[in-house]
């Protein structure tokens, strides 16, 4: 009984994660939309920390998929790629750790 509670909190922790991470891709490539887009924030350095710590969080997790996902036309679709992948890591895994 208390294995299967275990594995049960352990696999969701794993999905909140998993979760955390994709909405920290999805923010990230939303700012760098806005900065393509010449919007910029005023300087701070509060902003200037957050911009740094998504950049050092999400860019080597989309390094792994920019070599596989060339761009297409000025589209990058490492991030499509990194969030498909982090979808199916969350099925897979969960679904393992539960049965």
């Amino acid at each position: 009984m208390i294995l299967a509670s275990a594995r049960s909190d352990i696999a969701g922790y794993l999905s909140t994660l998993i979760y955390v991470y994709t909405l920290l891709i999805i923010v990230y490539i939303v700012v760098q939309l806005l900065f393509a887009a010449g919007i910029r924030p005023p300087y701070s350095r509060t902003t200037d920390r957050v911009l740094g710590f998504l950049r050092d969080v999400v860019e080597p997790f989309l390094r792994l998929f920019r070599r596989f996902a060339p761009r297409l036309g000025g589209l990058d679709f490492s991030p499509m790629l990194a969030i498909i992948t982090l979808y199916i890591v969350n099925i897979v895994v969960v679904q393992g750790i539960i049965s």
